[in-house]
């Protein structure tokens, strides 16, 4: 087995899904787990300047070994999402895939028809879970790549370099990784997110963000009583619901069309709540958005009579191209370390965002790579080895003098 599988493997039988307590940080315990875990690897392997902060921000350092080169930051997240089951791990590994199907286990398949990349790794070797769980490659795939990497580069002098700087984060599944990486402790000049799919992308543009939480007050009677009387927060919750536009959700969008996605519900006929995120690559299309929910409330008071709706609207990340059409040479030298490593990059726009997203804005330039896994939040992921092996590559190339 490779390095980075190993790597891999051991990380993915470390349950750390994040959470939606933002008061704690991290907002999780089992994600402290996982950073102590990666501290005593860092130390173990000979990584310099080790350092866990107490909150699963987790910093090393490859030391440079030839002068006048750039400061240069690698990032991933240590947390996974909370929405499956990450636990207890069984993954199965499948040598020498031979393009087909897969059966993973317990009903559950995999079928290049449906998910076209599997074609592509006819012939490599792949792995996923037994169908039960997520794999937990968003990302733990880019954790052991990032590691693999820093292996390398501190095993092999002739490979020149410069300060390679290494932070690994918690809680980016629920928007929170990028806010507490100490920027002057991780010292990068700029940074590349190792986060994203399929072999080759480099992400550069994501979606701006924005979260509401709409509440409904009602009025609670028993309802052989209730004419002219009650009023029903779960019905107002509907009506809501169903003058949202129907096209404008995930479900029927794709490249840069934005969306409503109505994420849960929860309530009574006493008090209701509706929980969406808000997504579009235009930031100007987003406020419109915004506005849009706000008008539907004022709707909804109208008809139901006084202030029965309210909507609160939380700003998230926005579009990262709006540093980096700054920086063009830090795109430049990731799609130059691709075509090194003997992979053709794609640049295409995220639906969704990074924590590279967020520490753009911080003044720390940080486009997206990808890891080599697919199918990130649910029981259908996966990641192909010998992808991730190529990314190793892609990393080295990247920080090479």
């Amino acid at each position: 087995m490779s390095q980075v599988l190993d790597l891999f493997r051991k990380y993915i039988h470390i349950p750390s899904a994040s959470g939606e307590d933002r008061e704690s940080k991290p907002s999780t315990p089992a994600q402290l787990e996982m950073a102590k875990a990666l501290e005593q690897d860092l130390a173990a392997f000979g990584f310099s300047d080790v350092y866990h902060d107490g909150h699963a921000y987790v910093y090393a350092r490859v030391p440079a070994n030839c002068e006048g080169q750039p400061n240069i930051g690698l990032i991933a997240h240590l947390d996974v999402v909370s929405n499956e089951p990450c636990a207890p791990m069984n993954e199965k590994i499948f040598e020498n895939y031979d393009g087909g199907v897969l059966d993973i286990g317990n009903g559950v398949t995999l079928d290049p028809e449906v998910y076209p990349t599997l074609k592509k790794w006819a012939g490599k070797t792949v792995i996923t879970t037994d169908g039960t769980t997520i794999l937990g490659a968003d990302d733990k795939a880019g954790v052991a790549e990032i590691m693999a990497a820093g292996i390398r580069l501190l095993n092999d002098p002739s490979i020149k370099h410069g300060e390679v700087e290494i932070c690994f984060t918690p809680d980016e599944e629920v928007g929170g990784g990028a806010d507490d990486l100490d920027l002057e402790r991780f010292g990068a000049e700029f940074a590349y997110t190792v986060d994203g799919g399929e072999l080759g992308e480099i992400e550069f543009e994501n979606f701006n963000a924005s979260s509401a939480k709409v509440t409904f007050t009602g009025f609670a009677i028993h309802p052989g009583s209730a004419k002219n009387r009650m009023k029903n927060a779960c019905r107002m919750a509907a009506d809501f619901a169903s003058l949202i536009p129907e096209y404008e959700a995930p479900e029927h969008t794709e490249g840069r069309e934005g969306f409503f996605h109505l994420v849960s519900m929860q309530g009574s006929a006493e008090k209701c709540s509706l929980f969406y995120i808000l997504r579009d690559h235009d930031a100007g299309k987003l406020a419109r958005k915004e506005e849009y929910l706000r008008k539907t409330a004022d709707m909804i008071n109208f008809k139901y009579g006084g202030d029965v709706c309210e909507v609160g609207i939380r700003e998230g990340y926005r579009n990262m191209i709006e540093v980096l059409r700054e920086r063009p040479d830090i795109i430049v030298r990731a799609q130059n370390a691709f075509r090194n490593a003997g992979v053709e990059p794609v640049s295409l726009p995220i639906r969704g965002g990074t924590d590279g997203a967020r520490l753009s804005f911080r003044g720390l330039p940080c486009p997206n790579l990808s890891t080599g896994g697919i199918n990130a939040h649910g029981r259908l992921e996966c990641a192909c080895v010998t992808d991730m092996e190529k990314m190793v590559d892609v990393l080295i190339e990247i920080v090479k003098a």
